[in-house]
């Protein structure tokens, strides 16, 4: 087995793990229309994925006044519960987390969702004892803000150079950047990748297989 470079390694949730993009991207169009907003494009609206929630849809819906904010998430929320049970984990993905968890890295998540988003999808069996930690938008700061990052190291006493941020957006590969962690990207989630590399990413992979490959070698 060969040494490791990183001790935790923090995955991004939705688009990086969760085949969920499309969906979330869907559901903020649907809630801002509910509100009587004009809906965002669909790049619009992949764009915001990954910021805490109020945030992303102040950002995707401009002409939404802020007092409509909380109707605003209502609304995405409704459409988000609505079809979650239809989405899964990306192929490959429990056998990369296996691989990892059996190298002994710390594994944790820095997402966007809420705590009770989150808390939802890890009670599944299949992701039963999977995480050693995790922080959300709501109960820190959205990204690119680093407080996510700051406490996870915190919480395990790492320091920046021995953390991996994984993620696929640019407000992950930011997010990376303002604690000081290195960062790697996917291009299968929200973000076309072509901003990715002004970020610094010590890879960008292109599947799931790839990143396993990946970190197999270098994590």
């Amino acid at each position: 087995m060969r040494a490791r470079q990183f001790d935790l390694i923090a995955f991004d949730w939705d688009g990086t793990l969760f085949d969920s993009t499309a969906l979330i991207a869907r559901c903020i169009q649907l809630a801002v229309t509910d509100v009587g907003g004009t809906p965002p494009t669909t790049q619009a609206a992949s764009y915001v994925i990954g910021m805490g929630l109020m945030q992303a849809l102040a950002h995707a819906a401009p002409d939404v006044p802020a007092e409509k904010y909380p109707q605003l998430g209502e609304r995405y929320r409704h459409h988000y519960m609505a079809r979650q049970h239809d989405l899964s984990l990306f192929e490959g993905v429990l056998p990369l987390l296996a691989e990892l968890k059996h190298r002994q890295h710390w594994l944790t998540v820095a997402t966007g969702k809420s705590r009770r988003g989150l808390d939802e999808v890890l009670r599944t069996v299949e992701l039963a004892g999977v995480f050693d930690g995790s922080r959300t938008a709501d109960e820190t700061a959205g990204k690119p803000h680093p407080l996510m990052l700051n406490e996870l190291m915190h919480e395990f006493s790492v320091t920046p150079e021995r953390t991996l941020m994984i993620g696929d957006t640019t407000h992950d590969l930011q997010m990376a950047l303002n604690a000081g962690c290195a960062s790697v990207g996917v291009s299968y989630g929200a973000h076309v990748p072509d901003a990715f590399h002004e970020l610094k990413p010590l890879h960008v992979a292109h599947s799931v297989r790839e990143l396993h490959d990946w970190l197999t070698e270098h994590a």
